[in-house]
């Protein structure tokens, strides 16, 4: 089985899935982090040097090589994935695969956007907290289309790591 967790970036996908992977005894793999390791450079770089629509071409080809896969893991995927090329269609059409929506409040996201500002080259050249809330705002509504097309949808408000990990467990079993 493939969980494949989707959610804005900031909603927890990594740390969440890296735990749960830990929980249930299978391997974590970060879409973003398998993109590095296929291009040998990070995503910023391929960003600054590349741009975003060769990045998005990568990751749908990256999304599909793991999706073609028949091991077991948890896959986060980068924040725009579900929303760009044939991703979405790929990961629903995938047979062993659940996409798990890891649905965070606005707030909280901010709040851990604000933080890590300079390592999401998405958001990097934002100067303001206003235009963060502007920019992350507009995401939400032009992404959520696409985020609630999930087989389980997850509120994360209020919840720690381990509980959301215990929700998605007792949700798949």
């Amino acid at each position: 089985m493939k969980i494949i967790l989707s959610g804005y970036m900031g909603s927890g996908k990594t740390v969440v899935g890296k735990s749960l992977a830990e929980k249930i005894g299978v391997k974590y793999m970060d879409l973003d982090e398998e993109i590095s390791k296929w291009e040998g450079k990070n995503i910023p770089d391929i960003f600054k040097e590349s741009g975003e629509i060769y990045f998005r071409r990568k990751e749908g080809e990256v999304l599909q090589e793991i999706l073609k896969n028949d091991n077991s893991v948890v896959l986060s995927l980068g924040g725009g994935t579900p929303c760009y090329g044939k991703n979405l269609q790929l990961i629903k059409d995938d047979e062993d695969s659940v996409l798990i929506y890891l649905k965070t409040d606005l707030q909280e996201l901010l709040r851990r956007l604000s933080e890590e500002k300079d390592q999401r080259p998405v958001i990097s050249h934002l100067g303001s907290f206003e235009a963060l809330e502007d920019f992350v705002r507009k995401h939400l509504y032009e992404r959520s289309f696409y985020y609630n097309q999930s087989e389980i949808i997850l509120s994360t408000e209020g919840k720690s790591v381990e509980e959301v990990v215990n929700a998605i467990s007792e949700k798949l079993k």
